[in-house]
């Protein structure tokens, strides 16, 4: 195989110029082991392009999170500040009621900037999911844990249905349900009935949330899992559900949410076999 000094210049100077942004396509039709070199090269300079393009994408959503965060953050340090300001001069029963009012925005704070960090994690596929067989109870006990204070002060219950096995991940899911279980209780009415279901088809297995509330209108449902769209929550900040489909996602699942438009929501978790 005899190869020409400028066949070997042409394919530096392309070499050259994948370095700089540039396109360049050493392919040819011809056979022989010079064709399969620059084939081979072409390749590699497509997985190059392929990683600078998918760390470039991940710049943006990383800088895309951070202006999140501090858009966010915000106002409860505005709060925070206003209310510090005004415990100098206040009388001490006011004071407890600034200090309340002072953790209560910190705590606000640091769940805000935990759940946008997570969402940046499993947006950029940094998050290992270890996918067993666990049944949902196991995962409606664990999620409960973080709701029942909430479902307390408005006297809601939660009831399973029936119970079985599914194969996800143990901790990530239970976190995506918090987030499902937490959007029923504030859309609930107070001492109503939260009724969790469970069940499978060939193509999927599923979790259920059904809440009894005002019901949601199909232009409520088209922003339902845009960050910071639904905002109108005691917590002000609408990114639970966001949460809770990015983990579904990210372990090939999928949030569907079916409402009458009156009174009765349902948020379906799908984990696709």
């Amino acid at each position: 195989m005899w190869i020409s000094k400028k066949e070997i210049r042409e394919l530096s100077e392309g070499i050259q110029k994948t370095l700089e942004g540039q396109e360049f396509d050493p392919r040819d039709d011809k056979e022989g082991p010079w064709s399969i070199l620059k084939n081979d090269i072409y390749t590699l300079i497509n997985l190059e392009r392929e990683q600078r393009e998918i760390a470039v994408e991940e710049k943006e959503k990383l800088s895309e999170y951070l202006a999140d965060i501090s858009h966010q953050l915000k106002t409860p340090i505005s709060s925070i500040q206003l209310m510090a300001e005004l415990m100098t001069d206040a009388p001490e029963n006011k004071k407890k009621e600034f200090l309340f009012s002072i953790k209560k925005e910190a705590r606000h704070m640091e769940w805000l900037t935990a759940t946008l960090l997570k969402m940046a994690r499993l947006d950029s596929m940094s998050i290992s999911f270890h996918k067993d067989k666990v049944e949902v109870s196991y995962l409606l006990d664990r999620a409960l844990g973080s709701v029942e204070i909430m479902l307390d002060i408005r006297n809601q219950t939660v009831t399973l249905s029936q119970d079985m096995q599914l194969v996800c991940d143990r901790k990530w899911t239970t976190e995506a349900l918090i987030n499902i279980l937490k959007n029923a209780s504030e859309c609930s009415e107070e001492s109503r009935e939260i009724i969790v279901d469970c069940g499978e088809n060939p193509i999927y297995q599923w979790i259920s949330v059904t809440n009894k509330g005002k019901g949601l209108k199909k232009q409520q449902l088209a922003g339902l899992f845009c960050r910071f769209e639904n905002t109108n929550k005691e917590n002000g900040y609408g990114i639970g559900l966001p949460l809770a489909l990015s983990i579904m996602r990210a372990q090939n699942g999928e949030i569907e949410v079916q409402s009458d438009g009156i009174s009765e929501t349902t948020f379906i978790m799908k984990f696709y076999k």
